[in-house]
């Protein structure tokens, strides 16, 4: 019961209490959680409702004695989501006997939470990020534009020394 004295000292808290779910508020943890006059969870945190469970042994009375208990229990855990939520109480108990995990966005939908935490920032438009954005295609491509041209050789000075060869041959003929 000590998730109950937590929740009561920080209701009796004359100040504002502000909670913020960074991980997992599961079991005691998520009653302690509705406490907060403000209630803010990380997008990447999760919030856990679930029946109140024990461990019992003994005979037929003191099984029957646990479950009176159990119940009990749930009921009085049941006015902390309730107060905080606004949702009714058997659509509490259902949500608890089904064990609900909620993400950030569901439990501010149902109204465990009060704010996703990291979300003020305005999205940027699809035009500037698609400015971004690019194909593996398209930067190899880019990339290959502005590569220097490489330019066709030169054609290789024509070797004519047979041809003068063949015509200091034919003067020397010439001569003779």
């Amino acid at each position: 019961m000590a998730g109950s004295q937590i929740y009561t000292a920080l209701k009796e808290h004359k100040g504002q209490v502000t909670v913020k779910i960074d991980g997992i508020a599961a079991s005691a943890a998520s009653v302690i959680a509705m406490a907060g006059d403000f209630v803010y969870m990380s997008p990447t945190s999760l919030l856990m409702i679930h029946d109140p469970m024990t461990i019992a042994m003994g005979n037929e009375n003191d099984m029957e004695q646990a479950i009176n208990i159990l119940r009990e229990c749930k009921e009085s855990i049941i006015n902390a989501y309730a107060l905080k939520t606004g949702i009714s109480r058997s659509k509490v108990s259902r949500l608890m006997s089904d064990e609900t995990w909620m993400n950030a966005k569901k439990a501010v939908e149902l109204g465990f939470a009060d704010k996703i935490l990291y979300t003020d920032k305005e999205p940027e438009t699809d035009t500037v990020l698609d400015s971004y954005i690019f194909g593996r295609r398209v930067v190899f491509n880019s990339l290959l534009a502005k590569l220097p041209k490489a330019q066709p050789p030169e054609p290789a000075p024509e070797d004519n020394s047979y041809i003068n060869e063949i015509e200091n041959l034919k003067l020397e003929f010439e001569i003779i």
